[in-house]
């Protein structure tokens, strides 16, 4: 009589798949540097995470099982060598993961993320962070009726950072950059992208359409003399024009109020 092979059916924490394998289970430790503690549980903040993995998985998947975004991850260390995101983990091992901020002389041909990069998509519950972005200078797509089928169509399309409250939308593989904000007040995040992106150098204020994001042009007041106000004919002469909406910018009295948003980010930026 023929012998009876046993099969083992497993489930990996990593993907949530059910798998059929004869692979020993076997024991990854995983220790998150600087700010990417974060996303952990409270408890494991500071301590190394575990998991048990009965299947091989990629090094991405495992980190995004406790609850990190790849586009966080900077560089990732096995057992001291470092290795990208479709390293397959088979054995046990001790996994670091850095993020962008920390240590960025160690192993500098071998990290992940883009550090500098100067257009951005917003999804929908980011609309005063796109404002102060817009006012800076800053290049950002934003929609607020945008779902996040569209959002991730754009982020595929273009060479955008994604910015976004929703770290799940981030671990979609079609997101190449991005970035989840940690704070919920919109000038903190403001200072947030800008230290992320290193933007602090590349300020260009009033210079591009806070209602559609279209740049700004210089334009005679001739030009469009019937679309102003009597008091704006009289006392402003200097404006410039929307190139993509039309959208009409002078120095009226909302300009102190804008310039006072603007240098309250500069000090914090320092």
């Amino acid at each position: 009589m023929a012998k009876r092979t046993k099969s083992r059916f497993n489930v990996s924490p990593a993907t949530g798949h059910s798998v059929n394998s004869f692979m020993d289970p076997f024991a990854v430790r995983l220790k998150f540097r600087g700010d990417l503690s974060f996303f952990l549980k409270a408890k494991n903040a500071r301590a190394a995470v575990e998991r048990v993995l009965a299947e091989k998985s990629s090094v991405k998947d495992v980190i995004e099982s406790c609850g990190v975004p790849h586009p966080e991850v900077d560089l990732i260390l096995v057992e001291g060598q470092p290795v990208d995101f479709h390293f397959r983990l088979d054995r046990s091992c001790r996994v670091e993961i850095f993020p962008v901020s920390l240590q960025p002389d160690l192993f500098p041909g071998n990290r992940l993320q883009t550090r500098h990069l100067t257009k951005f998509l917003a999804d929908g519950h980011l609309g005063k962070l796109v404002r102060d972005l817009r006012l800076l200078g800053f290049d950002v797509l934003y929609d607020c009726h945008a779902d996040d089928r569209q959002l991730l169509e754009l982020a595929g399309e273009n060479d955008r950072a994604l910015l976004t409250r929703d770290r799940r939308l981030l671990m979609h593989a079609v997101v190449r950059h991005g970035y989840y904000l940690r704070s919920q007040e919109p000038l903190e995040q403001t200072v947030e992208v800008i230290r992320r992106f290193d933007l602090g150098g590349l300020f260009a204020p009033f210079t591009r359409c806070l209602r559609c994001n279209g740049p700004l042009q210089a334009v005679s007041k001739a030009q469009i003399l019937e679309r102003l106000e009597p008091l704006t004919k009289i006392y402003y002469e200097q404006f410039r024009r929307c190139a993509q909406c039309g959208q009409i910018y002078w120095a009226g009295s909302h300009f102190a109020k804008l310039e006072k948003r603007l240098n309250k980010i500069r000090s914090q930026c320092l």
